[in-house]
């Protein structure tokens, strides 16, 4: 792992690591008492490749990273605090001690590809692109193709807009809405070969679902290889025709993804009371251990 310097902003460091779509661990100092190495409010942050800052170095900053790697191996994001006597459990000459809250955060791990910049396309990228995601939007008509406001937007020009469905990450979401039936049903052949996909949507009626869905019978395609295709794309709670009602209706459908596999409501979430009983205790009596 890379120590990218004592000096480097928390803020900063976070900054640059939300723009890369990495996970990342902030590591905070909330209480200190006796000699210890940084005071209380130090914070550092581990990624998996780097790590940005310090609180004070020795066998406590080297604990705290170990404790990180841990956290970023995980698959959801946690907080957790640990307490840490620096003589007795460390051996660290100063004696004192300190609580240290964790608190990872997962990158953007949602890949988006929007295959289309019409009416549609055009309304739905400036409201996704405010979502924690990475947009690839692609068209075959350059002069449609906005230019990005976003970090998080790469707008591609391409004769062959199925050829570029090789480019996407794994478990990408690809909303497919160009300007041609032809380029549509291309695409989407290329995403199902890849068969790796998180979500895959269609605009257009029942009618061209039917008439798709005829075109991969007649080359011999079975139905499971495609029954996870949204088409007509979007809610069906949301009806209306306009650019802006399929959009959000579009979008709508993408943050419920989002959050589908979000722990239900009543799950212990956080830092449970147990862990935050010694810090407290610590901070207000100066006694040590659980």
């Amino acid at each position: 792992m890379k120590h990218m310097g004592t000096h480097t902003d928390w803020i900063d460091a976070i900054a640059q690591l939300r723009k890369r779509g990495s996970d990342h661990v902030l590591i905070t100092v909330l209480g200190a008492r006796g000699s210890t190495p940084r005071d209380d409010g130090t914070k550092m942050v581990v990624a998996a490749d780097a790590s940005y800052g310090t609180i004070g170095g020795g066998h406590l900053e080297l604990r705290a990273m170990q404790i990180a790697a841990d956290m970023l191996r995980q698959d959801e994001p946690r907080q957790h605090i640990e307490y840490f006597p620096l003589g007795p459990a460390l051996g660290q000459c100063c004696g004192g001690s300190a609580s240290v809250l964790f608190e990872s955060f997962k990158g953007n791990r949602l890949d988006i590809a929007v295959f289309g910049a019409g009416h549609v396309g055009s309304t739905l990228v400036p409201i996704l692109q405010q979502l924690p995601c990475q947009i690839r939007w692609v068209d075959s008509r350059e002069k449609f193709l906005s230019s990005a406001s976003d970090s998080n937007v790469i707008t591609v020009f391409s004769d062959d807009p199925a050829a570029e469905v090789e480019h996407s990450p794994a478990n990408c979401v690809y909303i497919i809405m160009t300007h041609n039936h032809q380029q549509d049903f291309d695409i989407l052949q290329a995403v199902l070969r890849r068969g790796d996909a998180r979500y895959v949507g269609l605009i257009g009626s029942a009618t061209k679902w039917r008439r798709f869905q005829m075109r991969m019978q007649h080359r011999g395609l079975e139905p499971d290889y495609y029954q996870h295709v949204r088409c007509p794309i979007g809610l069906e709670e949301v009806p209306g025709k306009r650019p802006i009602e399929v959009a959000i209706s579009i979008a709508a459908e993408v943050v419920a993804l989002q959050h589908r596999d979000r722990p239900p409501r009543g799950t212990q979430r956080g830092v449970s009371l147990a862990e935050l009983k010694p810090a407290i205790r610590e901070l207000q009596t100066g006694e040590t251990g659980p």
